[in-house]
């Protein structure tokens, strides 16, 4: 897993196979972001603010889910 240094990521990984990029925030969730090319992840290490290119840049068009076990403690 590539470590990073951000205020918010604690490490990024993609499957190449699937273009599935699972990030680790430092609150402990777990997101992963489905069908996001190469070069968008490659992207995530060139950015000033890793937090401000997931938010700009993959949430608002890459389909994306929580670690399940976290689901629960998220209000409805």
């Amino acid at each position: 897993m590539p470590y990073v240094t951000s205020s918010a990521v604690e490490w990024v990984h993609r499957d190449p196979e699937t273009g599935t990029v699972e990030i680790r925030y430092k609150g402990g969730d777990r997101y992963s972001y489905f069908e996001v090319p190469d070069e968008v992840y490659r992207g995530l290490f060139e950015a000033p603010s890793i937090g401000a290119y997931v938010n700009e840049s993959i949430k608002p068009f890459y389909r994306y889910d929580i670690e399940e076990r976290r689901k629960r403690f998220r209000p409805g």
